[in-house]
């Protein structure tokens, strides 16, 4: 099987001047991107980094860092992306949990890396000019490594570290038979060509950012750089570059088509829309489909460990559908509370959303985390810790996390259901439902709205009640906010709900 870099050479060969991959001014094709792959692998060995050890990289999605992470593909070293927003204690807990041999960074990540005593023992590549570096990246020595690469499909890709919402990251390593399976899926479930051009704005430390930059170089495709997202700048490049995909979360949609500049861009060009990290309420799936008219609109479900589960090419003709299993993905829906993978669910019953550990672009457990494996990894079988159902039609809806079900009443209560209802409501910008400590019912079901126009609670309440929404669903109080907290993938951040961490109106 090949392996990632054997991959990358083979678009080389088959399209050497295609541009490959745009930052700003900076534009390469395939053959000058790979000399350049070749000059940083050489610098990585001349800092003493060799097949199976680990590189930690917090840097936004620049051309340095989609180097970095294709030059370890040639050699086996194992890409260790972190975010740039982690902290100086987070940096240096992956650090010494991953074994890091050296650590790249740039001026945003510069303060957390001088904070991180692990980091001060390991050679620190500085991007872009950044103090603290004991060797600039544009000064890597070493002249040019072989072009051949030394990995195989067998070896370490990367190990990518959950958000850690729960407690500290965990790791989640994966080879590159997992990673190139992953990427080739995604092309075909999405139904990339050759040539396309994607707008490389979902970072590289996170699942779906990996998987754009892998995915355009197996179609010897264009990966254009976005170091992190800004309505115009993204509309403008996407204008510019002639973007034929996006691959967002559902909140960048959002802001995008909610934008004043975005009814004066040039999106002609965008013909493949996709989206996953998060379910896209119903109000926002008809507005981009609205807006961008694409040829294809993909709902992707899956997640770091297994990166497809599901897949709904049709997510405007069935709203809420994250679809039916992918090209190598089995999944079942078993009975909450249980840890038997044979205990399913009937049809519309809601449970917990498993998937067989046996796919191709499946890991094997996480980095020396027994207890998550315990937890997680059940006789070949993968507890995501999402639940949902199945309608008539053998398609899956995907609720919320198991976590996050509010338990009122003695009824379980899914948030993913009432904010689809209210998302719906065209004066709501965004809605987050949470479940707020109560002494009669346990939890008290209370939506935070984000206003696009004057309206109130009373307005919010008969909305619902014109619904198909359950009487004991609908929420119980509506807390108007400035904002509705979010992680930096869009992922709607409960707990600081429930913390009463966030501002009102």
């Amino acid at each position: 099987m090949f392996d990632l870099g054997r991959s990358f050479l083979a678009s080389v060969e088959r399209s050497p001047d295609a541009t490959a991959i745009v930052d700003g001014e900076t534009r390469l094709g395939y053959a000058a991107w790979h000399r350049e792959i070749r000059r940083v692998l050489a610098g990585l060995k001349a800092l003493g980094l060799r097949r199976g050890d680990r590189l930690l990289a917090s840097l936004q999605n620049r051309v340095e860092m989609a180097s970095l992470h294709w030059a370890c593909q040639f050699a086996g070293i194992v890409m260790t992306p972190l975010n740039w927003r982690a902290k100086a204690d987070e940096l240096d807990y992956c650090l010494l949990d991953a074994e890091a041999r050296a650590v790249a960074f740039q001026d945003v990540t510069a303060a957390a890396v001088a904070g991180a005593p692990a980091a001060q023992r390991v050679p620190r590549i500085s991007v872009g000019g950044a103090s603290g570096g004991t060797v600039a990246f544009e000064e890597l020595g070493g002249g040019l490594a072989a072009g051949e690469p030394e990995a195989d499909a067998e070896d370490l890709s990367l190990v990518l570290y959950t958000s850690g919402t729960t407690g500290r990251p965990k790791g989640v390593p994966r080879r590159h038979r997992q990673e190139r399976a992953a990427a080739a899926a995604h092309v075909a479930q999405n139904l990339y060509g050759r040539g396309e051009r994607t707008l490389g704005v979902m970072p590289l430390y996170h699942t779906m950012g990996v998987r754009s930059l892998l995915a355009m170089a197996l179609v010897d495709g264009c990966f254009v750089c976005l170091p992190r997202f800004d309505v115009p700048a993204a509309l403008a490049l996407i204008e510019r570059e002639r973007i034929s995909n996006l691959y967002l979360v559902p909140t960048l949609y959002h802001d995008l088509v909610s934008h004043e500049r975005f009814a004066r861009t040039d999106i002609s060009s965008v013909r493949k829309l996709g989206f996953a990290g998060a379910a896209m309420p119903d109000g926002v799936l008809k507005r981009v489909a609205g807006a961008f008219k694409p040829e294809l609109f993909v709902n992707h479900y899956g997640s770091s460990e297994i990166y497809t589960f599901t897949i709904e090419p049709e997510a405007a003709q069935k709203p809420g559908s994250a679809g039916k299993a992918g090209l190598n993905q089995r999944i079942r829906i078993v009975r909450l509370g249980s840890d038997d993978p044979d205990a399913v669910a009937a049809a519309g019953e809601e449970g917990e959303i498993i998937a067989d550990g046996a796919s191709d672009e499946a890991f094997e457990g996480y980095w020396r985390r027994p207890d998550a494996d315990a937890k997680a990894l059940k006789r070949g079988w993968y507890f995501t810790g999402d639940t949902g159902y199945r309608d008539g039609a053998g398609d899956l809806f995907v609720t919320g996390r198991v976590d996050d079900l509010i338990i009122t009443g003695g009824e379980n209560v899914s948030p993913g259901e009432i904010e689809s209802v209210l998302s719906l409501h065209p004066a709501v910008a965004e809605v987050a439902v949470a479940g707020l400590a109560d002494e009669r019912w346990g939890r008290r079901i209370t939506a935070f709205v984000r206003r696009a126009a004057p309206v109130e609670a009373k307005d919010l309440d008969q909305w619902c009640r014109r619904s198909n929404l359950a009487n004991f669903k609908r929420p119980r109080d509506y807390v108007f906010v400035r904002e509705v907290p979010k992680s930096p993938v869009g992922k709607i951040l409960r707990r600081k709900l429930v913390a009463g961490e966030y501002e009102t109106e």
